[in-house]
């Protein structure tokens, strides 16, 4: 078993253990892609775990079809792609059709998180982040409304929306 780990090691690695020369670590990865399909991998898709969060397996689809060449050259391509989603969503929303609305907006998540990619940006951190966020300011209103002895269930929207604004800008 153990030599058989070490053959795989020196096959994957041939940058290290034989006289490929490359020039980045993203040649190392384009090998690496080509070097699994030689084994018998019938996509470089495959090793992409399905238990994986949707924004974290959505990163790593994109950057396994980065390897064999599939990604834009720059960062405003990716944000047109984002604007074509963004329209075709639009287009799904005018037809009531749910199934379709739910694709379309899986295309503008997948685009975003793309976008995020290109920036150098993990889009789960981001969205944690923003969670976090959230959930701090939300905790904030409801102390606020607390405070005025009117809960946020007796609030109007307009009301509870003067709150939020008030705590954003601190």
């Amino acid at each position: 078993m153990i030599n058989g780990v070490c053959e795989k090691l020196i096959f994957r690695h041939p940058h290290i253990y034989g006289d490929v020369k490359v020039e980045d670590e993203e040649e190392v990865k384009r090998n690496w892609e080509k070097l699994k399909m030689k084994e018998g991998k019938k996509s470089v898709l495959s090793g992409v775990p399905k238990s994986l969060p949707a924004t974290v397996k959505a990163m790593r689809l994109q950057e396994k079809a980065k390897q064999v060449g599939f990604e834009w050259d720059n960062k405003e391509q990716v944000w047109e792609k984002v604007e074509e989603e963004k329209a075709e969503l639009f287009e799904a929303i005018a037809s009531g059709d749910p199934d379709r609305m739910e694709d379309e907006l899986g295309d503008v998540f997948f685009s975003l998180i793309n976008y995020a990619r290109f920036l150098n940006l993990d889009a789960e951190n981001a969205l944690e982040r923003t969670n976090k966020k959230f959930v701090a300011r939300f905790n904030k209103m409801e102390l606020a409304a607390q405070e005025t002895g009117k809960p946020l269930q007796e609030m109007s929207l307009a009301e509870m929306d003067a709150i939020w604004n008030q705590i954003k800008r601190q």
